[in-house]
């Protein structure tokens, strides 16, 4: 059966497959996407091929499923994953399909912070998408089961799963273990912001490079994704929150032997899946991934204090399924969401945490008795979240506390608005002091140029740091400035300057920080008018939410009539950055770079 758009995975009720060995019927069998590659005395070859993978003729006539990962030496958070995926691929055997390893492209935001490199972290989440897209449809798997743990390795495998429409299932990949400062069997947990902000205090002249070596050697002492609530962790919450992941996997820190088992028994869960598929009764990502659940997720990540990159990868999961979600849309779940989970960057817990109290799972039960969550919202299984969260452990008060009993009762990110920012922009407010700065304009025209003046300490306190063209097509690429905040909090000043940025902040960023403000300066955005000593006013408050730059209206036109004129020029960039500055959307849009799924094109409820 050959992929159509409109219904990737439907196999037809009661059809037959021929028998892989020569072409000739061996009995009524359900029939797979993947017998369009082995069966019949065309596909001969094909068969050749998967002989030679030391298949046996009843292993090809199964379901083939590929085993999507990211593992490899490029990060910490991708180097046990194809260890994991080796568990994941004994458990889809074990329920009776054919296991395919498919390792595809990860792109480590820790490695590339700071620096050119980080141009190409946001585009892996679209190479992602597109090479798990072209394997699947290549190869007509049958299923997908997939295993990240990286900032863009998941919204990028969670799209592709979108994108197929096949049966599928996602595990993230777990979390490292803090570290301690060496010296005390009791001392603090350290993670790898720690080093961050070291590095500011050492400019600043309050610690020690001595100190900074230290820090540096301890903070991340295992494999597993950076360990506080940053991107990578938030992004496994909203996997569970979506139904796109068995409930309770998340959490479970990457080395873990518990993780083992776990991945085998997901992989007998898609594997049930996919037998439901040959019948026409899968549950498949579309039927998962609607309205409901995508504000399902948006909640998660506001009662957790998460990454502000949630609302950029959000939408862009929305936008496979054909569903219009954009930034306005996480804002009125932002807004009605209170924090209940006491989470670093802006709190004192992290990931490890959350896994000995009961995982995600708390968390989700914990918001839908108060009737923050859809819990009719459908998941991989088949049964409902309000099902699989309904014997999950009560919040401990600590780390998670009950809904009705909140941290903060407007939640953990916001959404600003205002003539600076007409479509919008972020702001992590999870451990903020003041939700409120008026200051000057301090401008800078690229990373590099701000990342100068704040190792130099050349800015005051009050000032609004301002750096653009670092948007998704300005930049290209949309960088990452967690170098910068971590250098400002470390020199003691993350509460005296408050930053704005069309770029993007790490999950791991707190602070005065606002990010991904729309439209971006390569779009004529009013940030490309700024100049120095502007007034800049940020009022995060829940009756506000707004920011704006004290100009007329008519000195804000005639200044973005001139930025216009002086970007007319644009050189040429070549390769990868090329196509996707060509292709690439607004950040309120979730920086996608393709129409989506047209045929669909629509509000689910």
């Amino acid at each position: 059966m050959n992929d159509s758009r409109s219904s990737d995975s439907r196999a037809t009720p009661g059809s037959t497959q021929a028998s892989s060995g020569s072409g000739t019927p061996s009995g009524a069998v359900p029939a797979f996407r993947s017998a369009t590659v082995h069966r019949g005395t065309l596909r001969a070859s094909a068969r050749s091929f998967l002989h030679a993978l030391g298949q046996d003729d009843e292993e090809i006539a199964r379901p083939h499923v590929g085993v999507f990962h990211t593992g490899g030496e490029m990060s910490p958070c991708n180097m046990n994953l194809r260890e994991q995926a080796q568990h994941a691929k004994t458990g889809i055997y074990a329920g009776g399909g054919m296991p395919h390893e498919c390792p595809v492209v990860s792109v480590s935001d820790g490695l590339t912070m700071a620096h050119s490199g980080m141009r190409f972290s946001l585009i892996s989440r679209e190479l992602i998408a597109d090479s798990v897209e072209a394997s699947v449809r290549g190869h007509q798997w049958d299923g997908i089961f997939a295993v990240g743990a990286c900032d863009k390795n998941l919204p990028g495998l969670m799209m592709a799963m979108v994108r197929c429409n096949v049966p599928s299932v996602f595990v993230h990949g777990g979390s490292a273990l803090p570290g301690q400062m060496p010296g005390s069997a009791s001392g603090r947990d350290l993670n790898v912001v720690d080093t961050y902000e070291t590095i500011g205090k050492v400019l600043a002249g309050t610690s020690t490079l001595q100190e900074l070596d230290t820090v540096t050697r301890a903070c991340l002492p295992s494999a597993g994704a950076c360990a506080g609530q940053f991107t990578a962790n938030t992004m496994g919450m909203v996997s569970e929150a979506l139904g796109l992941a068995p409930i309770g996997s998340s959490m479970v820190p990457a080395v873990f032997s518990e993780r083992a088992p776990l991945m085998r028994r997901a992989g007998r869960q898609l594997m049930d899946m996919v037998w439901a598929g040959a019948r026409g009764e899968a549950v498949l990502p579309r039927d998962i991934v609607t309205r409901k659940a995508l504000e399902n997720a948006c909640a998660v990540v506001c009662a957790t204090g998460g990454s502000t990159n949630a609302a950029l990868h959000l939408p862009a999961i929305a936008h496979e399924a054909g569903i219009r979600f954009h930034l306005d849309d996480v804002a009125e779940i932002f807004a009605r969401t209170p924090l209940i989970a006491d989470l670093k960057p802006g709190g004192r817990y992290l990931a490890r945490d959350v896994y000995y109290i009961g995982g995600a799972a708390v968390i989700l039960r914990a918001l839908l008795e108060q009737g923050l969550l859809h819990g009719d919202a459908l998941t991989f299984t088949g049964r409902t979240l309000a099902q699989e969260v309904a014997d999950a452990a009560e919040p401990d008060g600590e780390v998670v506390r009950k809904a009705g009993h909140p941290i903060s009762p407007d939640g953990g990110l916001t959404v600003l608005k205002g003539n600076l920012c007409p479509d919008g922009a972020l702001l992590k407010t999870a451990g903020l002091h003041t939700l409120v700065h008026r200051g000057p304009a301090r401008v800078f025209e690229s990373e590099e140029q701000a990342q100068d003046a704040v190792q130099a300490m050349a800015y005051a306190p009050g000032d609004v740091l301002v750096i653009r063209n670092e948007g998704p097509r300005g930049s290209p690429g949309m960088r990452e400035m967690l170098g910068i905040t971590a250098l400002l909090y470390g020199q003691g000043m993350g509460d005296k300057v408050a930053l704005l940025t069309d770029g993007r902040f790490s999950g791991a960023t707190r602070g005065l920080c606002i990010g991904y403000a729309g439209p971006e300066a390569a779009d004529n955005g009013p940030i490309a008018a700024l100049q120095d000593g502007d007034i800049i006013a940020i009022d995060a408050r829940a009756g506000a939410r707004s920011i704006t730059v004290e100009l007329a209206p008519e000195t804000l036109a005639t200044r973005l009539e001139a930025a216009r004129a002086a970007r007319a020029q644009q050189r040429p960039l070549g390769g990868l950055l090329e196509k996707y500055a060509l292709t690439v959307r607004p950040a309120h849009q979730g920086a996608v770079t393709h129409s989506g799924a047209v045929t669909w094109l629509r509000d689910k409820k």
